[in-house]
């Protein structure tokens, strides 16, 4: 049996704003952005560039009740993590580009990792797992 997560659904405010930020800040490539008619909504998927893997669904909050988690998926813990082959080339251009570290770069048993936030406050890790770690070959 072979399965994947393919999806996560990451709730945000607007969906063009969304967009400016993952696509024309981070970096990600956009994979869909269909208008679906009948739910009145659009379904926009992002993801990093040359990425096979988890793409993130960007859901634009529809009723009152998903508001207060725009930006609190995980209750102030990281949600995300961005899995890289060079992490200070990536951390260094996502720098430039504005991007907010909220801690800075450390090196650990498994790997290199910076804590940084996306448009809305979800905290992500930008990771590269060090050789030989279990993750190391699942993000490559």
């Amino acid at each position: 049996m072979k399965q994947s997560i393919a999806q996560v659904a990451l709730v945000v405010n607007d969906y063009d704003e969304a967009l400016d930020f993952y696509v024309g800040k981070l970096g990600f490539e956009l994979i869909e952005d269909t208008y679906q008619a009948e739910q009145d909504k659009r379904w926009v998927v992002v993801a990093p560039p040359n990425s096979h893997g988890v793409a993130l669904l960007l859901a634009k909050a529809s009723k009152p009740r998903q508001n207060p988690f725009i930006g609190d998926q995980a209750g102030g813990r990281v949600f995300l993590f961005l899995s890289t082959d060079d992490f200070w080339r990536d951390y260094e251009w996502m720098k430039a580009k504005g991007i907010h570290f909220v801690r800075e770069p450390a090196t650990q048993d498994y790997g290199t990792v910076a804590v940084f936030e996306d448009l809305y406050g979800n905290l992500w890790d930008l990771i590269q797992y060090v050789d030989g770690h279990p993750m190391s070959t699942r993000c490559r």
